[in-house]
């Protein structure tokens, strides 16, 4: 049986939950843009932007389960953020591909482990996790909001690459921040009694994708996955280059979309109860067909663009949180935590490797004589992939239940 945390560690873990998120959300808008500034070719922006994809797919089957084993929490974190730390601001003083590449790997596959390990470390010293988690982790979208102001005065309205590499020192100093705090977090033995039930339930996990209703979710949140990383390879490039946003601010304007998330986070269970899971899921995913549809054909219109971002709140808490609450009250007990970790896979790791790929070699093949880019058909395209999930989850997903309890 497992014990209740005697002590509120509610503030503590919150603030780990904002640190944890602001060191990702310090370079991740204006990476790919960095990296165009490089004069780095599309598949090397691509193999770049798959490093969060491919560190993903390997915590499921190695790093994640070797963390959980054999180390406490709290000084894996701390190790971690230390090493990783050190690799992003190495990162942002080098200039060749493989140098650059090699740090930013090293330090994505110390990085993405801990995403699962903070909410794992959370829910372990928690007195209400069901109550208390949904707060906590809001601390991350705090944290994505507060880290892109300081650019604001750090980066100039025509920043170069050697003013842009602040992303990855901003994200390497919180990374330090974050490495000391942990110590000062609650100790937090490793699981060393799971691994069998662990393999096992990962097995009939694998097996539910043969439930027609489970497999159209699986690929459907493909889809989704695909389009929502794509919108953070493009953004900002689009953002600058051709709405004309100043570099200093676009950090702010698409943190408009994590503002909006904590709202639309506010009001979920509320939709939910009332459109039931299929209609919520597919509101979430109009959210990206309508985003993607205004950036195609409103381009002039930097107010409605600014506007538009509101969006992604819908886009993360109608679509991606429903999936995780939708899992959690549908599936199996025995293999709940097993089936999150499987959408998961979809969301970090296979949708970002696919999304790093096609959207920068999509500019690449869509650049006109003048160098710019044909906006307009390369927003189309995640616009028109929007619209078939939204059709094929309108025929073809029958959950077993229509609405949560």
């Amino acid at each position: 049986m497992t014990s209740v945390p005697q002590k509120d560690y509610r503030l503590p873990l919150t603030i780990m939950m904002l640190l944890e998120i602001a060191i990702w959300g310090a370079w991740q808008p204006k990476i790919f843009a960095y990296m165009g500034m490089l004069g780095y070719t599309s598949w090397q922006m691509s193999l770049v932007g798959a490093v969060f994809g491919i560190a993903s797919i390997a915590g499921i089957f190695f790093s994640n389960q070797f963390a959980d084993r054999n180390f406490s929490a709290e000084r894996f974190l701390a190790f971690s953020h230390l090493v990783g730390g050190i690799a992003l601001i190495a990162a942002s003083f080098v200039t060749n591909f493989w140098g650059f590449f090699a740090l930013f790997l090293i330090y994505g596959l110390l990085y993405v482990p801990t995403i699962s390990v903070t909410n794992s470390l959370a829910f372990a010293n928690l007195q209400d996790p069901a109550k208390d988690f949904g707060i906590v982790r809001m601390g991350g979208t705090v944290g994505w909001i507060v880290v892109s102001w300081p650019f604001v005065f750090l980066l100039s309205a025509d920043a170069g690459p050697e003013e842009v590499r602040w992303i990855f020192i901003v994200g390497g100093i919180i990374s330090f921040l974050l490495a000391g705090f942990s110590l000062t977090l609650p100790h937090t033995p490793p699981k060393k009694d799971v691994a069998g039930a662990d393999k096992l339930a990962w097995m009939k996990a694998i097996r539910l994708l043969g439930r027609p209703f489970v497999f159209l979710l699986f690929v459907v949140t493909f889809i989704d996955s695909v389009i929502h990383n794509g919108y953070f390879v493009v953004s900002d490039i689009f953002l600058t280059t051709r709405v004309g946003i100043s570099a200093n601010l676009t950090m702010v304007v698409m943190s408009i979309g994590q503002v909006a998330e904590i709202v639309t986070m506010i009001f979920l269970g509320w939709v939910l109860a009332r459109l039931g899971w299929k209609w919520t899921m597919i509101v979430g995913i109009l959210g990206h067909a309508s985003r993607f549809a205004v950036f195609a054909f409103m381009p002039d219109l930097q107010g409605v663009i600014i506007g538009v971002q509101v969006l992604h709140g819908i886009c993360y808490a109608f679509f991606f949180a429903a999936v995780y609450i939708f899992v959690d009250a549908v599936f199996p007990e025995d293999v709940r935590a097993s089936a999150q970790g499987l959408f998961n896979l979809l969301m970090l790791g296979l949708g970002m490797v696919v999304a790093s790929f096609t959207f920068p070699q999509m500019m690449a093949s869509l650049k006109l004589e003048d160098g710019s880019v044909d906006w307009q058909t390369l927003f189309l395209i995640p616009t028109g992939l929007a619209l078939l999930a939204i059709v094929l989850m309108a025929l073809f997903f029958h959950p077993p239940t229509k609405r949560p309890e």
